[in-house]
């Protein structure tokens, strides 16, 4: 006679076996798709387009898919730290402009590439230190804030360059540009930095911590002895803090600083943490999620350029994406 000692193993492992999910039901549970939809997505992508158009997976593609959403992935890590905090940052776009404008400037003065380089960072984090002061201390809904801000920095910018492009020529730069360690370009390793760097503050900080907490509940937050103000604060200054460096990752990949608003990069940076899974209440957030969702957005503009597809409908696929992405996210646990 088998003792309740020897039963009660096989009684474990078949609850744990029946209260395990199948296949079928995790690929129907809208939770699963909301968690990873950007990496589903992406190797989705890959696979159509690997099929589509060969050339899609050859390494020189696919390096230079990788260049192109450093910069992509640069300004999503600093997104996703204001809308970890139930915010939203419009001026990432504008800021980004200004910092390369302030580079542009700075090195045309003879200042040097480095002091152009910084004051463009120490420029549009100014900008962000402005957005998280006005959004706190004014009490001012964060997407009026940066609304205005957007069509303030756009003027600034073109004031200070008189609407005209400004010439970088700079090694540096442009060793920034093409140059690469290992089997990627400068610019990629950047990126890498900021996803390790941001990870790391956000998982492994108190201020990750109080960040999270500030953007689930402010109010409880706040009883709590977290100040909700300054966390705000800080993660508007890191969204400009990106925007300076992918302003300078814009210079070195053009060789000029644009007076001209690239709408693209503040939808896509939107568009790339809500498929990180992001939410947009707050109090949820990842660092690689969005990085991946960058990656995404770029794999899919340029499988279709590959595909020749007319630059036309890229918008809409991207719109597309996006909203689904923000249905499913409905059902995020």
């Amino acid at each position: 006679m088998n003792t309740p000692e020897q039963n009660a193993p096989v009684h474990t492992a078949g609850a744990a076996e029946e209260s395990r999910p199948s296949l079928s039901a995790l690929l129907l549970d809208p939770s699963f798709w909301a968690d990873w939809a950007s990496v589903v997505g992406l190797v989705g992508l890959v696979i159509v387009f690997g099929i589509a158009q060969p050339v899609f997976l050859s390494i020189a593609n696919l390096q230079a898919l990788l260049l192109a959403a450093a910069i992509l992935v640069v300004l999503s890590i600093g997104q996703t730290f204001v809308v970890a905090t139930a915010g939203i940052d419009l001026s990432l776009a504008a800021a980004v402009m200004l910092g390369a404008i302030i580079l542009g400037l700075v090195n045309a003065a003879g200042w040097g590439i480095f002091a152009a380089c910084v004051l463009a960072v120490l420029a549009t984090s100014a900008v962000g230190l402005l957005n998280g002061v006005l959004i706190t201390a004014g009490k001012i809904p964060d997407f009026v804030v940066t609304l205005g801000t957007l069509s303030g920095i756009t003027g600034l910018g073109l004031i200070l360059s008189g609407g005209e492009p400004t010439m970088v020529g700079s090694t540096f730069l442009l060793k920034l540009a093409s140059g690469s360690f290992g089997p990627f370009g400068y610019p990629v390793w950047v990126a890498i930095a900021a996803v390790i760097v941001a990870h790391v503050a956000l998982y492994h900080t108190r201020f990750g911590v109080h960040l999270l907490a500030t953007g689930g509940q402010v109010e409880s937050a706040g009883a709590l002895g977290i100040r909700t103000n300054r966390v705000k604060i800080a993660a508007y200054t890191i969204s400009g803090f990106c925007a300076g460096i992918a302003s300078v990752l814009l210079v070195a990949r053009i060789g000029s600083a644009e007076p001209l608003i690239n709408t693209s990069l503040l939808l896509n940076s939107v568009a790339a943490v809500v498929l990180g899974g992001v939410s947009l209440f707050g109090g949820r957030a990842s660092i690689l999620g969005p990085a991946i969702g960058a990656l995404m957005l770029t794999a899919l503009v340029n499988g279709l350029t590959l595909l020749s597809v007319s630059a036309f409908y890229q918008p809409l696929a991207v719109g597309a994406i996006v909203v689904l992405a923000a249905l499913i996210m409905r059902y995020q646990k």
